[in-house]
This record gives C-alpha cells, sequence and structure tokens, in this order.
C-alpha cells in the first residue's frame, strides 16, 4: 500500500471514478459522500448507480460521510465537486488539513460571483497548500471502465505536478505535467459554454459543418480570454483546451452537450437542466464568460449569443442567424 494518503470530496460520477482508479494504482483511498442515504446504497452495492452505473467500486475504498477524524491525515485532497459549491467547502477544511496536503481540484468552472478561478478561490482560503487543476478529455463512465484516458496536471510548482502524475498515471489513465495553471483551468471550465452551444446545435437539427465551426471559433473565444487573463495560448493545443473541447462538444456521456440538445428542441434551460439530471457546469460559467469578456473588453460572440439564450430567452435560431450575419472578418487577423 502507498504511503499516500487520498481524500476525494465529492461522491458524483468522476469522484467516484477517481476512487476506484486510485485504489487500483494500490493508494490507501477515502471518498467522502455528504448525502448519508446515497452513501447507504453505495455501500450495501459497492456501486454508485445514480452517477456511475456499472462500475464496481473496490472494497479497498473507504466510503465515509464524515471526513472530521480521516482529514488531517491526508496528503492528498481532491475537490470532486460542483465549482460553485467549492469556496464553501474550503472554508469548511480551513485549519482541518495539513498545510502540506497538496490540493487537488478536477472540477471545471468559474466562480459566478467573483469571476475567479478555482484555483485563485483556494489561493484565498487555503494558500499555504500546494494546488494542482487535474483537467482533460476524461469522461467518468470511460474512466470507470478503464478505457485509455489521457489528462493534465497543472501546477507552479513542477515537483508537485509530478508527484500527482505519478499517483494517478497507469497503464489506462495517463497524465501530463503543465505549469499553466490558469489556462489549463479556462479551457476546462469554457469548454463547457461551447458544448452547450454544440449540442444546441445537434438540437436544432444542424450537421458537422456547423459543429466543427463552432468548435474552432470557440476554441479561439477561449484562448483569447484566456491570453489576456495571462494564461499560455499553447496550452489551448493541449488536453486541456482542444483535448477537453472535443469530447464534450461530441460525447453522448457530455451533460453539458446534452443541456444543450434539449434546449436546441425547444426545452427551457431549467427544463433541460432537469432532465440532465446532474450539475451542468457550462450553464454558470457561460454568465461568468460573459462577464469576464465585458470585463476584459474581450470579443467573444458564441459566447454572448449563447449568454442571450440562456439568460435572456432569445430564440436559438435567432442567434444562429446573429452569428452568421455579423461583420466580415479576416481569419488570420481575429485571433
Amino acid at each position: 500500500m502507498s504511503e499516500d494518503r487520498i481524500i476525494i470530496l465529492g461522491g458524483g460520477s468522476w469522484g467516484t471514478a477517481l476512487a476506484c482508479l486510485l485504489s487500483s494504482n494500490q493508494k490507501e483511498v477515502f471518498l467522502w459522500i455528504r448525502n448519508k442515504k446515497q452513501l447507504e446504497e453505495i455501500i450495501e452495492d459497492r456501486e454508485n448507480k445514480k452517477y456511475l452505473p456499472k462500475v464496481k467500486i473496490p472494497d479497498e475504498v473507504n466510503l465515509i460521510n464524515s471526513y472530521e477524524d480521516i482529514i488531517g491525515s491526508c496528503n492528498i485532497v481532491i475537490f470532486a465537486i460542483p465549482s460553485q459549491n467549492l469556496r464553501d467547502l474550503a472554508k469548511e477544511l480551513k485549519g482541518k488539513i495539513d498545510i502540506n496536503a497538496i490540493i487537488v481540484n478536477v472540477s471545471k468552472g468559474i466562480e459566478r460571483k467573483t469571476l475567479k478561478t478555482m484555483s485563485e478561490v483556494c489561493g484565498e482560503i487555503l494558500k499555504d497548500n500546494p494546488y494542482v487543476v487535474l483537467s482533460g478529455p476524461s469522461h467518468a463512465e470511460e474512466v470507470g471502465k478503464n478505457l485509455p484516458t489521457t489528462v493534465v496536471a497543472a501546477s507552479k510548482d513542477k515537483k508537485i505536478a509530478k508527484h500527482i502524475q505519478g499517483i494517478f498515471t497507469n497503464k489506462t489513465f495517463r497524465v501530463y505535467t503543465n505549469n499553466d495553471v490558469k489556462g489549463v483551468e479556462i479551457g476546462g471550465a469554457l469548454k463547457n459554454v461551447i458544448a452547450i452551444a454544440s449540442g444546441i446545435s445537434d438540437g436544432l437539427g444542424y450537421g458537422d459543418n456547423t459543429k466543427a465551426a463552432l468548435m474552432n471559433r470557440g476554441i479561439i473565444e477561449i484562448s483569447r480570454l484566456a491570453d489576456e487573463l495571462g494564461a499560455n495560448k499553447m496550452t489551448f493545443l493541449g488536453l486541456s483546451g482542444i483535448g477537453d473541447l472535443i469530447v464534450t462538444c461530441t460525447s453522448i456521456h457530455s451533460r453539458n452537450r446534452r443541456a444543450g440538445i434539449l434546449i436546441g428542441k425547444g426545452s427551457t434551460v431549467k427544463e433541460a437542466v432537469k432532465e440532465v439530471g446532474m450539475v451542468v457546469e457550462g450553464i454558470f460559467t457561460t454568465e461568468a464568460a460573459y462577464n469576464l469578456a465585458k470585463k476584459y473588453d474581450v470579443e467573444m460572440p458564441i459566447v454572448e449569443e449563447l449568454y442571450k439564450i440562456v439568460y435572456e430567452g432569445k430564440k436559438a435560431k435567432e442567434s444562429v442567424d446573429s452569428l452568421m450575419t455579423r461583420d466580415k472578418k479576416d481569419e488570420l487577423n481575429y485571433y
């Protein structure tokens, strides 16, 4: 058994998949599930039927409802909760975790009220702890089935990134390192916005040409904003950029794309989210991205139109017309 002691905070699909992965890597793993009824059902079946069905949770994974007696002895703390809840949980943990424990964030989003990334939120509250963001094209449904997957671990501290790389890597889960924390976080968050737009395109009955255009111009919008925020544009050619964008815009597992499809077919945003049945991060991130674009005066027409659909009730077809009839541009001078 490894000397690493890991606690995963969040019993959704991704937290569950990572618990299975790390257990298979011979790590001591605790999976914290806040909902007691959900925990009892998972303990009984050794399966998270609501969020990750048909994936057996190894007996070696410790399933817990309280972290009070555990978290102080864990040297790796993984946040696998919705991004909008991260601040509150970080406040709960302040003073309870070891100052040397590595925070690994796998939530993909931007805080709506403050427009801060998750590293900035953690930096405010758990400022003494090393921080890593783990991101990339990695649907939990496939990781849980041990299908080949590749992601990136980003930290300002290369030694810490390499340590996390070593903990997670195995023959079906490959991890690269990166020092561009801001770029990896922006890519992971904003690809959900473009995925909703891609889903709307599918729901409207449009084809591959339309989706390709949305994905291509979408990654340019994302990198344009990230450049303004101080990120490395090259990051968006990587796993947390175009890699994550491709999988989220095209996969049947993507809850953001599924919500978009429903909206494109005429559902309200509220109806779409309810039918998906899980948190649709892109809904919140659309608002944050729109406000960031306004704050930094960055032109993001796809984000702007999606904001109008989601928050102002604009018809999706009208937004398509608005995008297609914008002023003519030169591609190479419009990055």
